[in-house]
């Protein structure tokens, strides 16, 4: 019998290659995750090693946020054996561009330069910073900026004081997360102090004295860490933990090899159904059942280890081409070679291999259940005709659907909103598309006429043929098409969640927050600011604004300076009292959440949920001169930039003395083109380096821009799986043409034209495409609305008609494209020839 398998599966090379390939693709997307994030995690344990290595022992605050006192750098530096140590100063100076205006949206970051073995960061030309009129730049920063080596720049200290600076050296700051995303400025020791204000370290590095001595002299306050250590803590805070990556990647791994199981299982039930005469007649001859279905599943394993062995072949070149094209960024990490593991062979040969058995468990058993003698007189297609659901397969879809419905439309309109209902969501999801999968092939007939209406009475008779042919096989059309269906229906279900949360920013915007510009200051959101002023809007350039002829409505957001403790619990805010209900409309939760009386305050509910406030209730409210009771008025909401508790200005001015605004936010006066207005407020902000201006629209393109873009990577990754799909509706076909061949040769016979054949052929192709799309959309529109909705109250639901009709087309066409080498087989057979067979 094993002879006899394998000298089969040796005369059909080109059946062994077309099942094969569904799983060489699945494999290959698994593989090249594996290559892609096991390189990556080596080019980036070398980069961070690399760095840590220059020193012995580094101490750091338990949190990120705090910081290490002088102090410390004393007691570590008199530890015996300690040959160096030296803190590292990092804060706020602000770097002035080639047009007057300080660079980026958040200020550059100031660090201080050790010099010697204790420079931890990779020096690209130039040297070390000495002196307080030199300084260094990071060497992305310096190319965006154009400046080099011997160039004067300009940089803001921590009161938005300009000073003068030459460009003595460019360092690579790749390792440091924070300097990446800012750029950097470095200074020596005592000018950084100078110019950030701040007098604390951030870090400590050592050089000798042994990681137990130097956590003695620090005690349990502080972090230390080794070398090796501190190299995996700046690997993971620079977002490089590839299990993250490797994880997400694996799922959609997942999706391809769930795809990919449809075909192989579609293709081998085809398979076998061609070959029920063969392995009728292996029976009469004494083969038995048991070694007809080993044959079967020995077929399988050779399939799925010659596919798994061109799966790793292509996932090794995926993952170069991935690294190449993430290589192509200036990432600021040297990316290792592509690596291929014997984890990576290993896992990749047994998901193959394993999938494949899987797949074909239930075809091969089909094999061995028909009788000898009624195989050799079997004269009509299995699996044709009408399909009838048995009560198991009923009682599981409808248990399955009812239930999925339910939880989706109890997690997408129930009362409770956020994760969990999102959760309840996806499970339900899942749940329905284990119904549809079981009802699918009672739903072809129907779906078949729906979808093959329009081409039968366009198509004339060969159209009409390609329908019934579509139709007559429920279970094999249903199978190829439930690949399609679970892509299409993912790509859908994404591109809604995607429209609607553009969308539901876009309505929540125009409702609550009218305006067309903000003006904010470069350190507004700056923790690490150490002058409060710098992170303000001063009252004059509020003034010159209001003065302006091109705006009409000019608000100021005035928030409470730091009380002299230091305390701080919540953020303390006024508002333009003729802003509410005009730019600021605030949707009520509880009591009035009208502008503030004296004596009262509003607050947001987040904040009253964290703080438990209540309506009527009195707090403390906290400033900057002092403390004042005030009383709850009311709880609000909205899609608005204000945050904390809002109270009047009388109360304002009793709590805090600060009179420069946090945020101004401006409207464009009726009748003034808003580019006009947006010259004149640039030209009022000129003289103010750090003031950056923003408008609504510029805002709603920036997350527009961010959403299509994710979009675009779900929509890469899922396309593998689309893919698939259309190998396996291009396998059916093929497998078909072969199983028609008579069939063909007669309707030739009949007056058939090859070109009407392969009309045929590819209206079939098109009407099975787009059955597994409209199904895929129906799931990924219904869903995604559940999902949406899921997620807040005043989610907005929109759906993307024009990529939804996208995916449809794409689909048809990309069916038809894969009925092009069937059609072409079966339109070049000799009519004779094919008549005479079998």
């Amino acid at each position: 019998m094993l002879k006899t398998t394998v000298a089969g599966l040796a005369r059909q090379k080109l059946r062994l290659l077309l099942t094969a390939l569904a799983i060489t693709l699945g494999v290959g997307f698994i593989t090249g995750t594996f290559v892609l994030t096991d390189s990556m995690k080596s080019g980036v344990d070398k980069t961070f090693a690399k760095s840590a290595d220059k020193i012995d022992v580094a101490v750091l605050p338990k949190r990120a946020a705090d910081d290490l006192p002088p102090a410390l750098l004393a007691k570590v530096k008199g530890v015996p054996g300690v040959t160096d140590a030296e803190g590292l100063v990092k804060g706020d100076a602000a770097l002035v561009g080639r047009d007057g205006k300080a660079v980026g949206d958040s200020p550059t970051l100031g660090m201080s330069m050790p010099s010697g073995r204790l420079l931890r960061y990779e020096l690209n030309g130039g040297r070390t910073p000495n002196g307080p009129s030199e300084a260094v730049l990071d060497t992305r920063l310096a190319k965006r900026e154009q400046f080099k080596v011997g160039d004067a720049v300009t940089v803001l200290d921590h009161k938005n004081k300009p000073h003068r600076f030459t460009v003595v050296g460019l360092v690579d700051m790749g390792m440091d997360a924070e300097a990446s995303f800012r750029g950097a400025v470095g200074f020596d020791a005592a000018t950084t102090t100078a110019m950030t204000g701040v007098k604390s370290f951030s870090e400590i590095d050592v050089l000798g004295g042994g990681r137990d001595a130097v956590a003695s002299a620090a005690g349990p306050a502080y972090d230390t860490l080794t070398s090796k250590a501190l190299a995996q803590r700046l690997a993971k805070s620079n977002g490089a933990d590839t299990t993250v990556i490797q994880t997400g990647l694996l799922l959609f791994g997942l999706v391809a090899m769930l795809v990919s199981a449809l075909v192989i299982y579609n293709t081998f039930a085809i398979l076998i159904a061609q070959r029920m005469r063969e392995m009728a007649l292996l029976r009469c001859v004494g083969a038995t059942r048991r070694q007809v279905f080993g044959g079967v599943l020995t077929e399988a394993v050779v399939v799925g280890f010659v596919g798994s062995l061109l799966g790793l072949a292509a996932g090794l070149g995926l993952g170069a081409g991935a690294l190449a094209v993430i290589g192509s960024f200036d990432t600021g990490i040297k990316l290792a070679g592509p690596a291929l593991t014997v984890r990576t062979v290993l896992v990749a040969l047994l998901v193959g291999v394993v999938v494949t058995v899987v797949s074909a468990l239930v075809p091969a058993r089909a094999a061995t259940r028909v009788a000898p003698v009624a195989a050799l007189r079997a004269d009509l297609e299995p699996g044709s005709g009408t399909f009838r659901l048995g009560w198991v397969r009923t009682v599981l879809t409808a248990l399955f659907g009812v239930v999925g419905v339910g939880l989706a439309g109890y997690g997408g309109f129930g009362s409770a909103k956020g994760e969990s209902a999102m959760y309840m969501v996806a499970l339900g999801g899942m749940l329905f598309f284990l119904a549809v999968v079981a009802a699918m092939p009672a739903l072809v007939r129907p779906l078949g006429r729906v979808i093959g209406a329009l081409p039968a009475k366009t198509g004339g008779v060969p159209a009409r043929l390609a329908v019934e042919n579509a139709r007559r096989s429920p279970r094999r059309t249903a199978t190829t098409t439930i690949a399609l269906t679970i892509g299409i229906g993912l790509m859908s279900l994404f591109s809604v969640v995607a429209a609607s949360g553009s969308a539901t920013v876009n309505a929540q915007l125009d409702k609550h927050f009218p305006v067309d510009f903000q003006v904010q200051s470069q350190f507004g959101d700056s923790k690490s600011a150490a002058d409060e002023a710098s992170r303000r809007v001063p009252s004059s350039l509020v003034a010159d604004l209001r003065a302006l002829p091109q705006l009409g409505e000019v608000t100021a957001a005035r928030e409470a300076g730091r009380p002299k403790s230091g305390h701080r619990d919540t953020t303390v805010t006024t508002v333009t009292e003729s802003a509410f209900g005009s730019m600021i409309k605030l949707g009520t939760v509880k009591g009035s959440v009208a502008a503030p009386k004296p004596g009262t305050l509003i607050v947001d509910k987040d904040t009253a949920r964290d703080k438990h406030y209540q309506v009527g209730q009195t707090v403390q409210v906290r400033g900057d001169r002092g403390v004042l009771p005030l009383t709850v008025a009311g709880v609000f909401s909205g899609d608005v930039p204000l945050r904390g508790v809002l109270i009047g200005p009388a109360d304002f001015a009793r709590v805090s003395a600060v009179q420069d605004a946090a945020t101004v936010w401006a409207k464009t006066k009726p009748g003034v083109q808003v580019d006009e207005a947006r010259g004149a407020v640039d030209a009022a902000t000129k003289a103010y380096p750090t003031i950056r201006v923003g408008s609504m629209a510029e805002m709603r393109d920036q997350f527009g821009k961010a959403v299509n873009t994710l979009l675009m990577v779900f929509g890469g990754l899922l396309g593998l799986a689309i893919v698939i799909a259309l190998f396996g509706i291009a396998n059916t076909l093929s497998l078909s043409v072969v199983e028609r061949t008579r069939e063909s040769a007669l309707l030739r016979a009949l007056g058939l034209t090859r070109r009407q054949l392969r009309r045929m052929l590819s209206v079939e192709a098109l009407v099975m495409a787009v059955i597994g799309a409209v199904t895929g959309i129906v799931l990924g529109v219904g869903f995604g609305a559940a999902a949406t909705y899921s997620m807040s109250d005043s989610a907005v639901f929109a759906v993307p008609y024009a990529q939804i009709i996208g995916f449809v087309v794409l689909a048809a066409v990309a069916g038809v494209l894969a009925a092009v080498m069937p059609a072409r087989r079966a339109a070049k057979a000799s009519v004779v020839e094919s008549l005479s067979s079998g």
